[in-house]
């Protein structure tokens, strides 16, 4: 899977931009601030409806957009196998966004998710190792989107029923008199639909697992005294007898039944996934609180590769690797084992500020990005 042409209409800096692109290794060069990250997320953005740089779409939008509602649009043309497709998407803060592939429209933007796959490293990952739980919990559920479309329902109508159920607690504990006769419904609803999404974040940790170890010890081979194991644990809000949607449901029931008072006393939903956690751990030691940076940036880096595996894996067919900004960041031995675990795959798009951080191997084909021009670099 690679994508061959990217047009933006006023995305980030860009009031127009069109740029073909071909499989194998394309790095972005230019200082920052120029908009060579704009470009590799509005990839991204095509294919998950996240970015992985804010957390609403207001953003994305041009400042001064023309037009009566102030929009982006983001095309792509996408080649996989024999089989080429054009996604369309237009943003726009505070209406509905909507989608399109090959000029028909899609009923939900979310059917869009999953048909460009995309797997993005950017310094924000080392969040996923020292930030707080919501950081990992995003990165699991961005990845069992990819790997199941569907769960975008699913993960939307979670946090639906979490937003109501919420405002229900919150009522009830400003007035003792407040009606939750409704309560018992949204549990219903909340343990069903947060048994699906656990049990689908359990299954992705135990395929994630091995490649994720493995994935560590390469990327740190740089410093050879470092083969310790890495491990995952989910840390649910309480606990599990058993990974299948049906069991995790039971657990989350009984979680509710447990906290109720608590969840009435505080106004808010104590039992979900909303909840969760997972705890990385190096060796005995947990990641967070203990890896040093180098340590660090290898975790983070090895889990966005041993996510590209097993989307590879899930579908037998390579999803786009970004690599926004990293190389700055990684020591020469750490740059020359992401070059070489990168390098086979099908496209490759990489942004950094100068050509000479960039391992040779992965230079490829190149723009030149400055004052939101970009220029193939003949």
């Amino acid at each position: 899977m690679h994508v061959t042409r990217l047009s933006l209409h006023d995305f980030r800096s860009y009031r127009e931009v069109e740029i073909d692109l071909t499989d194998g290794p394309t790095a972005f060069i230019g200082a920052n601030g120029q908009g060579k990250t704009n470009l590799v997320e509005a990839i991204d953005y095509l294919s998950r409806l996240d970015s992985h740089r804010v957390s609403s779409d207001t953003p994305l939008v041009r400042a001064g957009a023309d037009g009566p509602h102030e929009r982006a649009v983001v095309r792509a043309e996408v080649q996989r196998g024999d089989r080429a497709a054009l996604l369309e998407l237009e943003i726009t803060p505070g209406r509905a966004n909507r989608a399109r592939v090959n000029r028909g429209a899609l009923p939900r933007v979310r059917d869009l998710v999953g048909i460009l796959r995309t797997v993005t490293f950017s310094p924000e990952d080392l969040a996923l190792v020292k930030g707080d739980p919501s950081d990992r919990r995003r990165f699991l559920d961005g990845l069992v989107v990819l790997r199941a479309p569907r769960l975008a329902g699913v993960k939307a109508d979670y946090e639906r029923v979490l937003k109501q159920r919420n405002t229900l607690l919150k009522s009830a504990r400003s007035n003792r008199h407040a009606d939750l006769s409704t309560l018992d419904l949204w549990d219903d609803k909340l343990c069903a639909l947060g048994g699906e999404l656990v049990s689908a974040r359990l299954a992705l940790l135990e395929d994630l697992g091995p490649h994720l170890e493995q994935a560590y010890l390469t990327v740190a081979a740089s410093a050879a005294e470092d083969r310790r194991r890495i491990t995952t644990t989910y840390r649910p809000s309480t606990p599990l007898a058993g990974a299948s949607p049906h069991d995790v449901a039971e657990a989350l029931h009984a979680g509710l039944q447990d906290r109720r008072q608590d969840e009435r006393d505080r106004g808010i939903s104590l039992v979900g996934p909303h909840r969760d956690d997972v705890q990385l751990d190096i060796g005995v030691l947990p990641a967070k609180g203990y890896a040093s940076h180098g340590e660090s940036w290898s975790l983070a880096l090895a889990l966005r590769l041993a996510s590209f595996t097993v989307l590879r894996e899930d579908d037998d067919d390579d999803p786009v690797l970004i690599l926004d900004d990293v190389f700055a960041e990684l020591d020469e031995g750490r740059r020359d084992q992401l070059a070489a675990l990168v390098e086979p795959a099908e496209q490759v798009l990489i942004t950094a500020a100068v050509a000479a951080d960039v391992p040779a191997a992965l230079l490829g084909r190149r723009f030149r990005v400055h004052a939101g021009t970009v220029s193939a670099d003949e």
